[in-house]
């Protein structure tokens, strides 16, 4: 009787085939690396991976042999087994760029983001679109802005056309204050997810809180593990009357992004919106923890501290916001309401309604306005 395929395996496919021919001669060397390209071909790491063990126990792997192990690996999510085998072949020499950024890619899941980095040299970006867009992306996430910038810029012209790098380049522009550069390219990224969160960020800036709603839903149809565009979805929603779903969305981007400080302050706004003070307070404190001269945290909970009648605590916090940066949203909110209350007739009511409407310093902005701005 024939022995059935593996799991997942195609009664038909090649793959299929060669496993039979393999129990015919099962040490044939050229069948066991065909049957195990086969496998990785069909998406069967796991038998890819036993195929060129079975292999290594006859005789030692080549190079190349060794870079089929490290993509079985990889298609595994086995990381630290991939980065085993692509290593190895970087420290016996070889120079291929495709093995140096399947080492980057592999350490950069590891969350060795400096090694990462370091493996995408000048050959290697200029030889790959997609390492000079991880390259970009390694380089943003060290908070090395400038540096990504200066060098993203002669990247797209090396490779103009390449959407993942433009998409790239659209978001480290954002953070450079670069609109223009935002602009156009996300406008030429086609359909890519974090292309369309640029463009959606951009419409919120301007105000058109509808259409950036619109492109975020279009932005996260490609998966909802896309944490600007959640921040930015919510910060829309808040901004057309939906506070009590804008909530949902900006606490899960700003868990997924963890250390954004402005989507922390934004979510703390959103449940403030919704009248929850407690897990607004939580919100602002994490900002506050992940960085204590952050002024926007200051001033946010200032204003939770007039709220709930603590106003020694919230002259001090309004202070300490205003200080550390005169253009504090939160801090003039809670300045101007510091300045307006009315000893202890001032109801907690009234202060939320206030902070809710008021606009803010010389602007027409109210703070759920100015959400949209603080979470940019």
């Amino acid at each position: 009787m024939e022995t059935a395929a593996p799991i997942g395996t195609a009664a038909g496919s090649r793959l299929a085939t060669l496993l039979t021919l393999l129990r015919s001669d099962p040490n044939n060397l050229s069948l066991l690396i065909d049957t195990a390209d086969a496998a990785l071909a069909e998406r069967e790491p796991d038998v890819a991976r036993d195929l060129l063990e079975r292999y290594a126990a006859i005789e030692p792997l080549s190079p190349s042999q060794i870079n089929l192990a490290g993509l079985a690996a990889m298609q595994a999510e086995d990381f630290e087994a991939a980065a085993r085998h692509f290593q190895s072949l970087v420290d016996t020499g070889v120079a291929d760029p495709a093995v140096r950024f399947n080492l980057s890619w592999t350490l950069a899941k590891l969350k060795d983001v400096p090694g990462a980095a370091a493996l995408l040299d000048e050959r290697v970006v200029a030889a790959l679109p997609q390492a000079a867009t991880l390259r970009i992306q390694l380089l943003h996430e060290q908070g090395l802005v400038d540096e990504a910038a200066s060098e993203a810029k002669d990247l797209i012209e090396i490779h103009p056309d390449h959407q993942g790098l433009l998409a790239a380049v659209s978001v480290l522009a954002l953070d450079v204050d670069d609109e223009a550069l935002a602009r156009a390219c996300a406008n030429n990224a086609g359909n890519h997810p974090d292309a369309l969160a640029t463009l959606g960020m951009l419409a919120l800036g301007d105000d058109r809180a509808t259409e950036a709603r619109e492109i975020f839903d279009r932005a996260l149809a490609h998966g909802e593990d896309k944490p600007r565009a959640l921040v930015g979805r919510g910060l829309s929603k808040l901004l057309t009357d939906e506070a009590a779903s804008a909530t949902l969305d900006i606490d899960k981007g700003a868990q997924m992004f963890g250390d954004h400080l402005g989507s922390w302050i934004a979510a703390g706004w959103a449940h403030f919106i919704n009248r929850d003070p407690v897990a607004s307070r939580a919100r602002f404190e994490t900002a506050l923890q992940i960085d204590a001269t952050f002024a926007e945290a200051h001033g946010s909970l200032a204003v939770l501290d007039l709220l709930e009648g603590n106003i020694e605590s919230a002259e001090a916090q309004c202070e300490m916001a205003l200080r550390l940066d005169r253009a504090c949203y939160s801090g003039a909110l809670a300045k101007s309401l510091l300045a307006g209350r009315a000893g202890d007739e001032t109801s907690a009511r009234r202060i939320f309604d206030l902070a809710v409407n008021t606009a803010i310093g010389e602007s027409d902005r109210t703070i759920a306005q100015s959400l949209a701005k603080i979470g940019l």
